[in-house]
Formats: C-alpha cells, sequence, structure tokens
C-alpha cells in the first residue's frame, strides 16, 4: 500500500508581508497550483492508493471559487487514489466554508470536528478537522482504536506537546497519548517545518512550497510505502523556489551609488528569492524603496535597513557647540518610555539630516 503525505499548501495566500514588489503573490500562487499539479501526477505515476492532506490546504479567507474547482479537477484525474483531509486553523470546517458548501469529487473524504474511523479492508483511517479558526480540545483523551491487528492512522491537524498559550490554541495534543492510543502513523500538519518521529510515526511534511523567509530549506511532500505494518517514508522535494537572507554590512560603504554596486554583485540562483539585510553604521541616508529601482537584481524582494547611524550621540551631547545641544535634544526624544521601533528610525534619520546641515 503506498500513500502521500502533504500539509500547509495553503493554496491562494496573499503573500502581502514578503515584498513590496508587485505581481510576486501572482507567482507564488502559480507555483502552488504547479506544485500540486506534480504531487498529482506522482500519485497517477506511481499508482498511489491514499492521499492524505492535514490541513491549511487553501486560505479560507482568500480562496476563490475558481481555485476549489481547480483543485477538485485535480483530484477527479485520480479516481481510484482515496484522498482524506482534515481541515485546519486556516481551512477550517465552516457553515460557509468549500468544504461544507462546494459538491467535491467522490474520492475525497473531508473529516470534521468529531473523531471519525473510515474503516478499509487493509487500515483503518480516523479523523478529525477544525470548525472553527481555533481548537483547543479535539477531545483525543476518548478516541479509541477498535482493532490493533490492523494498520491504524490518524490524519489531523495539530500541535504536538503544544506548550505555551499560543500553541495550545490549535489543538495541541500530547506525545505520550498518541503513543498509548496505538496509531502505526499521525499524519499531521501546522507546523511549517518538517519533523519526523518514530515509535510510531508522527510526521509534519512541513509546509508543501517555501512560504517566506522564515521558511528555508527544501519543502515538498511525504511518500510511504506499507508492508503489512512495517512503514517505510521518504521526503520528495516539490518546490522550485526558496528564500534565502544576505547579509551586507554597510560601514565601509560610503555613498548610495557603491551600495547600489554591492548589491549588484551578488550571486543569486536563478530559483532564490532574496532577502537583503543591511547591518553596520551607516554613512549616508538608506532609502530602501528607492534601492528597488535602481538595482538590477529581479530576485532581490525585500531590503531590510538595520543599520545604526554613525553618530555617537551619548559623547556628542557633551560638546559646548550648537551640534552637543541637537545631540542632547534627539537623545531625550530617543531615551522617552514606550518609543517604538518605527519612532526611533525617523528621529535617527532625522538626526542625520540634522547633523548633515550642521556640516
Amino acid at each position: 500500500m503506498k500513500f502521500v503525505h502533504i500539509a500547509d499548501l495553503h493554496i491562494d495566500s496573499p503573500f502581502i508581508n514578503l515584498t513590496d514588489k508587485e505581481g510576486f503573490g501572482d507567482l507564488k500562487r502559480l507555483e502552488q497550483r504547479k506544485v500540486l499539479r506534480k504531487i498529482i501526477n506522482y500519485i497517477k505515476e506511481n499508482n498511489v492508493e491514499y492521499f492524505f492532506i492535514s490541513g491549511d490546504l487553501y486560505e479560507h479567507q482568500y480562496v476563490k471559487k475558481s481555485t476549489i474547482e481547480y483543485i477538485n479537477n485535480l483530484f477527479k484525474e485520480i479516481p481510484n487514489t482515496k484522498i482524506f483531509i482534515s481541515p485546519g486553523n486556516h481551512d477550517p470546517y465552516l457553515k460557509n466554508s468549500y468544504y461544507n458548501k462546494f459538491q467535491w469529487n467522490n474520492n475525497v473524504h473531508i473529516f470534521n470536528s468529531r473523531f471519525e474511523k473510515i474503516e478499509l479492508p487493509e487500515l483503518d483511517i480516523y479523523g478529525y478537522g477544525f470548525d472553527d479558526f481555533y481548537c483547543t480540545d479535539c477531545k483525543i483523551e476518548s478516541l479509541e482504536i477498535d482493532n490493533k491487528d490492523k494498520l491504524n492512522i490518524l490524519v489531523i491537524h495539530s500541535t504536538i506537546d503544544g506548550a505555551n498559550i499560543e500553541e495550545k490554541q490549535y489543538n495541541s495534543i500530547s506525545r505520550k497519548i498518541l503513543e498509548e492510543k496505538g496509531f502505526d502513523y499521525v499524519a499531521t500538519g501546522h507546523i511549517h517545518k518538517r519533523q519526523i518521529l518514530e515509535n510510531p510515526y508522527i510526521v509534519y511534511p512541513g509546509s508543501t512550497i517555501s512560504l517566506g523567509f522564515d521558511e528555508p530549506g527544501e519543502h515538498g511532500m511525504i511518500t510511504g510505502q506499507v508492508d503489512e505494518k512495517n512503514i517505510q517514508i521518504k521526503f520528495v522535494p516539490l518546490a522550485e523556489t526558496e528564500f534565502i537572507e544576505k547579509n551586507i554590512e554597510v560601514t565601509d560603504i560610503l555613498s548610495k551609488e557603491e551600495l547600489i554596486e554591492k548589491i549588484n554583485s551578488l550571486e543569486i540562483k536563478e530559483n532564490q528569492f532574496v532577502k537583503i539585510i543591511l547591518t553596520g553604521k551607516r554613512n549616508f541616508e538608506i532609502d530602501t524603496y528607492g534601492l528597488y529601482k535602481l538595482i538590477n537584481q529581479d530576485r532581490v524582494i525585500k531590503i531590510k535597513n538595520k543599520t545604526k547611524m554613525k553618530y555617537d550621540l551619548n559623547s556628542m551631547q557633551n560638546d559646548i557647540t550648537l551640534k552637543g545641544l541637537f545631540a542632547k535634544e534627539f537623545l531625550k526624544k530617543l531615551n522617552q518610555p514606550n518609543i517604538t521601533e518605527e519612532e526611533k528610525e525617523i528621529i535617527e534619520k532625522a538626526v542625520e539630516i540634522g547633523f548633515e546641515a550642521l556640516e
């Protein structure tokens, strides 16, 4: 018996915080579709009997009906594959959700907020889905496996051993309880980094494609081969692009033109989207929005300015000069209680402009 396990594809995600560049979200949404097509083709070519989707297949708030129809049409191409979906916190089983109101193909089974067992000749599949954007207690303690001589698989969106308040809002389940229940494979999702726990297998495949700079490395799907109760799994990479960060130290860079040359000289692969992080003490005012228009690296989609101003206000405030008075006043503003980082950046820019005017 063969299966494919994915989670956290987040189809139709807006990708609004990744870049200020227009059209980037469209590129990533096209990649999501392309990767799902790859999965379907793999299932067809390898005669995979089961397809487990452990939550956050799509974004409830943004998904279009045309996208749901596209997904369902792909599912129609694998009529002999049984598809099991566990709704997560981004695609919960709501009254107005497409899980509830759309007519899915007959090889698709969608779990809701009551544990359900699907009894099949070779295995039993248990499943549970979110019915809201949060889930604090799925009552897994009351679930009992009926036949432990068979292969038993759980499909669920969850946080294993969630410790803090936030984690406990997303269906925190004790690993110890899962071990006691006797499942052979727990197909779970929610954590976007791939994690594989053994004895029994509790598997997060990770997000199917990278959704941001906090998700480095390879992304894809888990494939499984089962012989009686012996399970063998492997990770198959699918994503065609990756997010990476590159640091540029600006202390020795003396002009905007020099910084642009530095950025343009970076070696960036065709499959990489890059966030540049500027660090060090700047010798000139840096307008990140202006840099986008001047650099010729179209794979640079984000520039983060973490530089500090070159002026030492603490030492300058003791000078009996106009600059000293100027430094003292700005230090008062920077040391105000509850000042935000954004307000600090504005004040520091004002300091730079003011000192340049006093030169």
